[in-house]
């Protein structure tokens, strides 16, 4: 999702992913680790003021849950170089965007 997240949001995208992230612990199916995450967000609030500052406060938050059940770090400083969500706009990009509507649309070309 931070991944995704724009560069540059406007300020209902970034309200929006700070409800989401709210939503998300509020909502979150384990009530003891919904509890833990509460805590952590008011510790950590969410950064959301554009895709690479949302990408290391998420992976920042990650390390606090992992710190917390003696898991490994993960190195942040990299966390935008190596994701790929496998989205449909990235293929779009790499395949040209009508080639990939003619796709959707009629099945991949053989």
């Amino acid at each position: 999702m931070m991944a995704r997240f724009p560069d540059k949001p406007t300020a209902d995208e970034s309200a929006a992913l700070k409800s989401y992230i709210h939503l998300f612990q509020r909502l979150y199916p384990c009530g003891e680790c919904a509890g833990h995450f509460g805590e952590i967000l008011a510790k950590f609030p969410p950064q959301v003021s554009s895709r690479s500052v949302a990408a290391v406060w998420a992976c920042h938050v990650h390390n606090e849950v992992n710190k917390s059940l003696k898991k490994d770090i993960f190195d942040c400083s990299n966390i935008g170089d190596f994701y790929d969500c496998g989205c449909a706009e990235d293929e779009e990009e790499k395949l040209g965007t009508d080639k990939v509507r003619k796709e959707k649309l009629t099945g991949p070309a053989e």
